[in-house]
């Protein structure tokens, strides 16, 4: 493993967590007893990247990004996914202004730093596509014109797993756009015992403050390029990439795409962690949420438990960097 002496210091220093913490202890007011989740989900914004969760209706999924989103204070839209919703209803549209005789856009609910887009898999494949712009270059195009995105910009969708009727699967390239997929499970006992009591936390969420405001989020952001990534890092993450595409096991292996998330959320999760080096254990931490949903399994292999073992697996059977 990499040791700290043998990296050189750089401009990310152990100053770096105390705005992570203030953010993930700010979140926990309202997101109880899923820490990890909170680390996950603040290492995918830090990456710049988006978060697909799947999970059962009820275990907090809308609470964690409006949380984020009023600890950031952020701009937050809810957009609810359904057969009959259409690419201009999450872009927007322009309307004809008869003041001024001319047609004017108006932005529609992307246009926000933090989307939920909320049972995404009940749209349609060709209002699913239309988000494949924004989440790639933070960019959209409407009638021949383009448009920036607010930055940051964060996608949070979400997915009931156990939900068929009236869905539609998110194909391959839409998934490969997400840098982490989660599972959040449900409350443990202590902490589902005390949102008994207390009537739930809509009232401590709405009471969040803001304590990380926006620019110091896009000063974190900048940051994480500059986290050394060693030379056999760099490999080991390419070792675990071509190993899919061989393995028998696998249809369908990791993207280029795929690589370098991996690579961007471990030096987020370094950075996290008050590191300007990324180690091994970063890469292992992350593997199953960055990489088990871009694999696809053969031998009738099927859903995102056999492809975490799969990936779970395969991080074993890898040699780690030392």
């Amino acid at each position: 493993m990499t040791s700290e002496a043998a990296l050189p210091r750089s401009p990310v220093a152990a100053r770096t967590p105390l705005p992570v913490r203030r953010l993930e202890e700010n979140v926990a007011r309202a997101f109880r007893g899923k820490p990890e989740t909170i680390r996950l989900a603040v290492v995918a914004l830090l990456a710049r990247g988006h978060v697909l969760i799947e999970d059962v209706p009820g275990v907090g999924k809308t609470t964690l990004a409006q949380a984020l989103a009023r600890s950031l204070g952020l701009d937050f839209q809810r957009i609810q996914f359904t057969s009959d919703l259409l690419p201009s209803d999450i872009l927007g549209v322009s309307i004809w202004n008869q003041r001024r005789e001319e047609f004017e856009f108006v932005p529609g609910p992307i246009f926000a730093s933090i989307v939920l887009a909320d049972e995404i898999n009940r749209a349609t494949p060709k209002t699913q596509s239309a988000l494949l712009e924004a989440m790639s270059e933070g960019k959209v195009t409407v009638e021949r014109r383009r448009f920036d995105l607010p930055d940051p910009f964060l996608v949070l969708a979400t997915q009931n797993p156990h939900e068929y009727l009236g869905t539609f699967p998110l194909p391959e390239s839409q998934l490969d756009r997400f840098e982490m997929h989660l599972r959040l499970g449900y409350p443990g006992r202590s902490e589902e015992r005390s949102l008994l009591i207390s009537g739930g936390i809509q009232g401590e969420l709405e009471r969040l403050p803001v304590v990380v405001p926006a620019e110091e989020l896009r000063a974190l952001q900048r940051q994480v390029p500059e986290v050394r990534l060693a030379d056999k890092i760099a490999d080991y993450v390419l070792g675990l990439a071509e190993r899919t595409r061989q393995g028998e096991e696998f249809q369908l292996g990791i993207s280029t795409r795929g690589a370098l998330g991996l690579c961007r959320a471990a030096q987020a999760m370094a950075l996290a962690e008050g590191r300007d080096f990324v180690v091994p254990d970063d890469v292992q931490r992350l593997a199953v949420p960055v990489l088990a949903h871009r694999v696809v399994l053969r031998r009738g292999a099927a859903g995102l438990d056999a492809a975490r073992r799969a990936v779970e697996q395969l991080i074993a059977a890898t040699p780690v960097p030392i």
